[in-house]
């Protein structure tokens, strides 16, 4: 039986659903405009300018655009190095080696799998150009020291914050506290469209380049504002812009948002609360978000004692119907990254940390009784290796 066809009594995740999505989608059959650029899209721009105060926001097809488009933004040349984590997704790196950029990678923080602002600091060098700040699990990284780093040496930031939407750090969203702040809709995240993203503009002089970059080089925008009489190629470009029938589903899901992540962190806090005895126990490690961070709960990760124990306790959850699964493969490990970047200075975290981590079920409209299922099935998990331990001394 294949992965695809196992039916999940507790699936991984679950899209949300909050139910007005279709009424959107209607409208837009009913207007017959099904292309970027109109009164959904602007609408959606609109209300995360608003709630994330920021200078601008543009909807994209996805996260992995929303980073080619910051990547493109910093103008980099070949000669130039990004300073990135290893533990991250591939859009995170591609974006960047797109652009030529020599991709440096730099251990974490145990505590929180974010960048580690020391590792950051011993791996500038005159060539640097950018930090990629990538909020992992919805806690944002420590920017007060990125921002530092970066202000002292001249240095950019992008924020990977694919899954940090209503998160914030100090108080301020986290999306606003670099240059570029980068958003996922895709369907495993918190918000949704199936397929999307968002380009945060944090300074007013990148608004017009970015929107020459979405709208495939062309003046487009500035043309149907009325600010220029011509249409035409102007720059370089893509194909960047959101259909319509996914920014009015989107927009349903963005008017929910709050009552999305309300509902998600008291899943995330029933889990913790739950889980608790085991820490106590020494069994696993829960996760510990700074108290300076507001996190969103997109993710309930636990760390087994190592690889080999996190294998099987998937394995255990597995026969009993329950999908968890672990995250990142290190990206200074695979071909690829040996291929376009280099890991500067000692691994401690990483590799070490990303063996361990085992991602719970944690999705919109997930029950607290299968919350305690979950956890129930973790300490029969320990219980049974208790007894088998036992058995051998």
């Amino acid at each position: 039986m294949t992965e695809k066809s196992i039916e999940w009594r507790i699936p991984f995740n679950k899209p949300a659903i909050v139910g007005t999505e279709f009424d959107g989608v209607q409208q837009v059959f009913s207007h017959g405009k099904f292309a970027g650029g109109g009164g959904f899209n602007k609408a959606c721009n609109q209300w995360l300018k608003q709630h994330l105060n920021a200078c601008d926001v543009l909807l994209t097809t996805s996260c992995t655009h929303a980073l080619e488009m910051a990547a493109l933004l910093c103008e980099l040349s070949p000669d130039d190095e990004v300073i990135l984590p290893s533990y991250a997704f591939t859009s995170t790196a591609t974006a960047f080696a797109r652009c030529g950029a020599k991709l440096v990678f730099v251990d974490c923080l145990s505590s929180t799998m974010n960048l580690d602002p020391d590792a950051v600091a011993v791996a500038i060098t005159p060539r640097s150009k950018v930090i990629v700040a990538l909020h992992y699990a919805g806690v944002s990284c420590d920017m007060r020291a990125l921002r530092a780093l970066a202000d002292k040496h001249k240095l950019k930031i992008v924020e990977d914050a694919a899954q940090a939407l209503f998160a914030s750090h100090e108080g301020q969203p986290c999306g606003t506290l670099g240059d570029y702040g980068c958003f996922s809709f895709h369907e495993t995240k918190n918000l949704h469209c199936g397929e999307g993203g968002a380009l945060v503009l944090n300074r007013p002089e990148d608004v017009e380049k970015a929107e020459i970059l979405l709208e495939k080089g062309t003046n487009r925008m500035r043309f149907f504002r009325g600010e220029t009489s011509r249409y035409e190629w102007v720059g370089m470009g893509s194909s960047y812009v959101t259909s319509e029938l996914n920014a009015a589903f989107l927009l349903a899901q963005l008017k929910a948002g709050e009552d999305i992540t309300k509902a998600r962190l008291a899943s995330w806090k029933a889990y913790y609360r739950f889980l608790q005895p085991l820490e106590a126990a020494a069994q696993l490690e829960l996760p510990s978000p700074p108290s300076n961070c507001k996190h969103n709960g997109h993710i309930f990760w636990i760390k087994l004692a190592d690889k080999l124990e996190r294998d099987a306790l998937i394995a255990h959850l597995k026969v009993q119907g329950i999908a968890a699964v672990f995250h990142y493969i290190p990206l200074h490990s695979a071909p690829a990254g040996r291929v376009y970047g280099t890991f500067h200075g000692e691994d401690l975290n990483t590799t070490k940390e990303s063996m361990r981590l085992l991602r719970l079920p944690l999705y919109y409209d997930i029950t607290e009784a299968e919350i305690e299922a979950v956890v129930c099935a973790v300490t029969d998990f320990f219980v049974a290796a208790g007894d088998r331990s036992n058995a051998t001394t």
